[in-house]
């Protein structure tokens, strides 16, 4: 059976520098998405829509191994498209305000329709009625400023910072800031956590 790392696939968007902020070209890729809004910490929604994409996501990659196509793959790392009507709630962390698309890559190579059977089966099977809300869609960034964030989430403010610098320099912001989370909190210390901070320019 065929074993594919789909971060190899593009390892100018997973495999980021803390050591510089770079300019990157992200071309259009297939997510998984949920939207919400509210603080991640305290609102249920925010951890009912993980559970949600992370079930459907899991319920898809075995099917895939299991079914015709036949290829094993890892489950993509969670990333979060996150904004503000009023962009001072986001820079002034009041989280009760903040609005957020939380996403899963799923490869090219697996088909529309598993994906679609596995949210009704997370549905119907596992009683997760958030999956009810997902919806697979293509999300094109274009040209794009990263950089690797070492640490907790709430020290985040000189990387973005970095980020938005170097942007200012060369052209302007667009869209919306955008956290791919490579770690898994419930174990790595938050000294160790590592997040990638991506932000699309003109």
């Amino acid at each position: 059976m065929e074993k594919i790392d789909v971060k190899k696939e593009y390892p100018l968007l997973y495999r980021v520098s803390h050591k510089e902020v770079v300019e990157v070209d992200v071309p259009a890729l297939r997510y998984l998405m949920i939207d919400g809004m509210g603080d991640p910490n305290t609102t249920p929604e925010y951890a009912q829509a993980i559970e949600a994409l992370f079930s459907v996501s899991y319920v898809t990659k075995f099917a895939v191994k299991r079914g015709s196509v036949g290829i094993d793959y890892g489950v993509m790392p969670l990333e979060g498209l996150w904004w503000a009507d009023d962009w001072s709630a986001y820079t002034t962390t009041d989280r009760s305000q903040w609005k957020w698309t939380m996403m899963i890559l799923q490869p090219d190579f697996v088909p529309d329709a598993v994906i679609d059977q596995a949210i009704d089966q997370v549905i119907t099977k596992k009683n997760i009625d958030a999956a009810r809300k997902l919806r697979l869609e293509s999300y094109h960034e274009g040209r794009s400023a990263q950089i690797l964030h070492m640490g907790p989430f709430t020290e985040e403010g000189p990387t973005i910072e970095k980020v938005h610098e170097f942007i200012d320099q060369r052209s302007v912001k667009r869209g919306k800031h955008h956290e791919i989370y490579l770690s898994d909190i419930r174990r790595a210390a938050p000294e160790k956590w590592k997040t990638i901070i991506r932000q699309p320019m003109e």
